[in-house]
């Protein structure tokens, strides 16, 4: 069982605090009373910076523990539920921003760019010093709003507060991908073997799973497809899903280099469910259809 904030008000009775925008809230963590750790869904945008080690939380089926100075995010639909240590008292800033208030928005149309609302619990983002005190500076200033007296600038001023509070997460993810964990060659390395083994199973992958996913490919990195995707570009200038297009054309050449197999065996080794597909993709990618690739190659 869990529960669910339904607005605002809900949300600041468990930092025993005022409402001062129907849309928009910060709770300091050290003010929270135990409901904000119990399986809840705060059918919200939120960020949360922890600056203690105080719990184990858990988020879609992941547990993890964070070291102080680190954010991670939920969405609306999210349960989040943190077992506390009873030795150590919480410390950290909640926002929680409802959907309504980026909607039709200029920080709606940007929010596509702030990805990271969809990255695993074992994704969060680890500050530095000096990110840290920029984030700081964000919740200041968003809070600082919030207790401003209400007028027709109100709207637009949180808005700006929380468009630049995520637009700094996203820069510092940007720092955080490029860490020895990712490094280029050794991130490519793992997954052109990840591919290579996947078409080397004996057909058995391609059989079961299909074509291979860029969402099948994130899991084997125990990573999130958008986390995945943002390390890919970052390396590789391209897209995930044109990366792993790219190395089914490159299997694919080499099938076809096989006479003895008909283009819908080789699209069935290739996990396309129907050889049209398979034709379809493949005349995109190089201008020409697979039979016309094997013509050429029998005349060389």
């Amino acid at each position: 069982m869990y529960s669910i904030i339904r607005n605002l008000d809900e949300f600041n009775s468990i930092f025993n605090q005022p409402t001062c925008h129907p849309m928009v809230g910060i709770g300091d963590l050290s003010e929270a009373d135990e409901r904000l750790f119990e399986p809840t869904d705060f059918d919200a945008f939120c960020v949360v910076l922890m600056d203690a080690d105080f719990g184990e939380l858990s988020k879609g089926g992941l547990s993890m523990r964070y070291d102080p100075g680190t954010i991670f995010t939920a969405k609306p639909g999210e349960i989040l539920a943190l077992k506390r240590d009873p030795r150590i008292s919480p410390r950290g800033k909640m926002l929680l921003v409802r959907p309504e208030m980026i909607e039709n928005t200029g920080l709606g149309r940007d929010f596509y760019m702030f990805n990271f609302f969809d990255f695993k619990v074992t994704e969060a983002l680890k500050l530095t010093e000096k990110e840290h005190s920029v984030i700081m500076n964000c919740y200041a200033n968003i809070e600082a709003e919030l207790n401003t007296p209400n007028d027709e600038l109100t709207g637009h001023m949180l808005r700006l507060g929380i468009g630049a509070l995520l637009s700094y997460c996203k820069r510092f993810y940007e720092r955080q991908f490029n860490t020895v964990q990712f490094k280029t060659s050794d991130f490519i390395r793992r997954l052109d073997a990840l591919l290579e083994e996947y078409f080397a199973s004996g057909s058995t992958l391609p059989y079961v799973k299909g074509y291979p996913t860029v969402a099948w490919c994130a899991e084997q990195f125990n990573l999130a497809p958008n986390y995945f995707g943002n390390i890919v570009r970052r390396d590789l200038h391209i897209s995930a899903q044109k990366y792993i297009q790219n190395k089914v054309m490159e299997k694919a050449k080499a099938l076809l280099s096989d006479s003895t197999k008909s283009i819908d065996q080789v699209a069935e080794a290739l996990g396309f469910s129907y050889s049209n597909h398979f034709t379809r993709l493949f005349k995109n990618q190089t201008g020409e259809t697979p039979s016309e690739f094997r013509k050429k190659l029998n005349k060389k």
